[in-house]
């Protein structure tokens, strides 16, 4: 087991200050183990909705929880979906004798009813497996072949590891997608899955996967939605507002847990990693994911234009513009892309990250930083704090060494 002090940190702060508080992510990514450290599983105010007994319960609900005090757990609360309004006349109490933790997986359903019926009273956390923060440095290479959920990355062997993600994505297929409205046999919704490893750190298209399974782009973009809001797959939007540049303006995709994207692409041991056309792909979203972790921006996008200019991401976070760029190189350098990125988008600041040890400046305001800093878990580690300006120092400056001339 693997303690979590960050996240338990952030849902004990969330149920101090709401009524509700939400604990979303994918299956077998931790929420139950979470919760089972704040409330025992025997207690009378726990309730595990795949449990008969629980479910038996709760056929009563408003007496079975309106007599409840202090904290009650409803685990997989999307079988329950006609708990929200009753959830919402116990959360008006005052003064308020129980306060809720819901675990669910992040089904649009759950979200859509949650937001209707606890408008104000919700506050929802969302998680996914472990992440390097939690695991060690000393586990990136296993954390980047396995990912992050939590029994593929404990399994006690490399063997294990495959056959239990092998079953995740089985079950996930047969049972959970049908169930959330998913009219596409398994073995065709495999495909599309494959399909999306295979473009993983790419733009997004959806004519050629609807193409290949011979089904409609609404409908292709609607799966992807659905794998989206599930926590299993990254749409992460472009970024665009300068008119005078042609942009790419659909988004890019990844698988959110690289070992799932390792499984999908038949990759099982590190050398084969190493080897593979998709090891810079992985290793790009390997490290987005573990960046907007420890940053969790206010909004994150990339940004690319026809010309050839590209940005990995771009975070707005604390008043910022921070931009991230992924090198899997042994002494990444400064590139003509990086310049109109920092110059267009306007950045505070932009951080490089590969896979070395050192930490080095490559100009003003531009850092190339190992990505096992991101164990640390904090985002001073990664970016500079933001500075204080003094007076006179808005005034302009003379291009010096390692700063491009100004143009025109």
């Amino acid at each position: 087991m693997i303690w979590r002090p960050r996240i338990l940190g952030r849902i004990r702060l969330a149920l101090r200050r709401s009524q509700v508080v939400a604990l979303i992510g994918p299956r077998q990514s931790g929420k139950t183990t979470l919760a089972r450290q704040l409330l025992a599983p025997g207690s009378p105010n726990y309730f595990d909705l795949e449990d008969p007994v629980s479910a038996a319960r709760l056929d009563e609900p408003m007496t079975e929880l309106g007599g409840l005090r202090g904290l009650v757990v409803i685990d997989e609360v999307q079988r329950r979906p006609d708990l929200f309004p009753l959830l919402r006349v116990l959360a008006d109490r005052r003064p308020l004798p129980a306060r809720f933790l819901l675990l669910g997986s992040a089904s649009p359903d759950l979200r859509r009813r949650s937001s209707e019926s606890l408008a104000g009273r919700l506050e929802t956390i969302s998680i996914s497996g472990f992440s390097l923060a939690e695991t060690g440095v000393r586990t990136l290479r296993r954390h980047w072949l396995r990912g992050g959920f939590p029994r593929s990355f404990l399994a006690r062997s490399l063997q294990d590891s495959v056959a239990w993600r092998r079953g995740f994505i089985q079950t996930f297929l047969k049972r959970d997608l049908p169930e959330l409205g998913a009219s596409m046999p398994a073995p065709a919704l495999l495909r599309f899955w494959t399909m999306l490893a295979h473009s993983h750190g790419q733009v997004w298209k959806a004519s050629e996967p609807a193409r290949s399974l011979g089904i409609s782009e609404p409908t292709v973009r609607r799966y992807l939605d659905l794998l989206t809001g599930l926590f299993l797959v990254r749409q992460l939007p472009p970024w665009f507002e300068n008119l005078a540049k042609r942009q790419v303006k659909s988004p890019k995709v990844y698988i959110r847990d690289s070992g799932l994207l390792h499984e999908l692409l038949g990759i099982r041991t590190e050398g084969a990693l190493l080897g593979h056309p998709k090891c810079g792909a992985s290793w790009e979203g390997y490290a987005i994911e573990e960046v907007l972790r420890v940053v969790r921006p206010e909004e994150a996008y990339f940004w690319a234009t026809h010309q050839g200019a590209e940005l990995d991401l771009l975070l707005f976070a604390a008043g910022r513009r921070l931009g991230v760029e992924v090198k899997r190189k042994d002494a990444p350098r400064l590139t003509p892309s990086m310049w109109i990125a920092m110059a267009d988008l306007r950045l505070d600041h932009l951080l490089v990250l590969y896979p070395g040890g050192v930490r080095y400046a490559l100009g003003p305001k531009v850092t190339v930083v190992p990505l096992e800093v991101v164990a640390e878990g904090a985002s001073e580690a990664l970016f500079p704090p933001k500075r204080i300006r003094s007076a006179g120092s808005d005034r302009p400056r003379r291009a010096g060494r390692g700063e491009p001339p100004p143009r025109g």
